[in-house]
């Protein structure tokens, strides 16, 4: 009896979540027209405690999407240019001297706030990616000794242009996999891009974002994904997805001559977490394998590491990713 009452108020609170986070998609699109995956995976990103990686030409409202879901948060939003001559301190915050005191006082960087939008990572030195990514990881940044806590929920959305290549520095691998999602954002549709014209050709577009949710909503929202419920053989799918990336499994898809290196078990435990999400997203109390399979592509794009024959022959990560969830079996 008991048991039939926490399920009955677990769904009462995955059904409040649904209402909450369909109102905020239904506030962003008030802005941004289309764009439903990358949307989605910003908001799984946000349930997960994750961040997001976007590749896409500029142009495809990136920016737009970030900013427009902070304000609809009522969250806290900076954006930094990364660029060549960008220093860790400019990012992360600096001691400044005050001559009138004679004292150091810490001025904290643009990185403490809830949504931040790293535009263009791949533009800036090693030094800076490192001391973003490690402030991602850890929650917390070192400023002369001083260890500063970064306010939670904090999301982190990085931007690369898959075009332009000189003057980057690419993300090492190791650096990539600290994110949850890799989105790919593409054009839009011809109906989709028209109305983008009738909303946005205009000198100074009426953009109105009201908040609808706050930072502690999303906190709450997080608990109740945690304890969305995953069966035992889900688990077991979103492993044997992971394993057919690694030999000895994937050379029964005859994929070994394809992949370098497979995904690390961080992939199964993000697979895992991101389909709890999406789980959410369509207000389910439990895990299917559909949840899985739709956000296996992101989870897993960025973390093949592909060999030089697979390069040579114009194989993307996503083509290799197809494969193996047609070839993973449903348990």
């Amino acid at each position: 009896m008991e048991q039939a009452r926490d399920r009955e108020r677990f769904s009462e609170d995955v059904a409040r979540a649904l209402q909450a986070l369909d109102s905020l998609k239904r506030e962003v699109h008030g802005v941004v027209v289309g764009q439903d995956s990358l949307l989605d995976g910003m908001l799984i990103a946000l349930l997960c405690g994750g961040h997001v990686l976007l590749e896409g030409v500029p142009g495809l409202a990136k920016t737009l999407c970030a900013t427009s879901m902070a304000r609809a948060l009522d969250a806290g939003f900076r954006r930094v240019q990364f660029t060549p001559d960008l220093l860790p301190g400019d990012l992360l915050g600096t001691e400044i001297f005050n001559p009138q005191t004679g004292q150091f006082f810490t001025r904290q960087g643009p990185i403490f706030t809830h949504v931040l939008l790293a535009d263009e990572i791949n533009r800036a030195p090693a030094k800076v990616q490192s001391a973003l990514l490690e402030a991602m990881q850890e929650r917390q940044v070192t400023i002369g000794g001083q260890t500063y806590a970064i306010e939670e929920p904090f999301l982190v959305i990085a931007t690369q242009n898959p075009i332009e290549q000189e003057g980057t520095y690419p993300l090492p691998e190791a650096q990539v996999d600290r994110f949850l999602l890799k989105l790919k954002v593409d054009y839009p549709a011809p109906e989709e891009e028209l109305q983008i014209v009738d909303r946005m050709a205009f000198s100074r577009p009426d953009i109105r974002v009201q908040p609808v949710l706050g930072p502690q909503d999303v906190l709450g929202m997080r608990h109740v994904a945690d304890l969305i419920h995953v069966e035992g053989r889900i688990k077991e799918y979103a492993l044997e997805i992971v394993r057919r990336t690694r030999p000895p499994r994937s050379a029964e898809l005859q994929l070994d001559h394809l992949i370098e290196w497979g995904a690390s078990p961080r992939a199964t435990m993000y697979l895992v977490m991101a389909a709890r999400a999406r789980a959410l997203l369509d207000g389910r109390t439990y895990v299917i394998p559909d949840d899985v399979k739709a956000v296996a592509p992101d989870v897993l794009r960025h973390r093949l590491i592909l060999s030089f024959e697979a390069e040579a022959e114009g194989v993307q990560p996503d083509t290799v990713v197809e494969r193996i969830l047609s070839a993973a079996p449903v348990r």
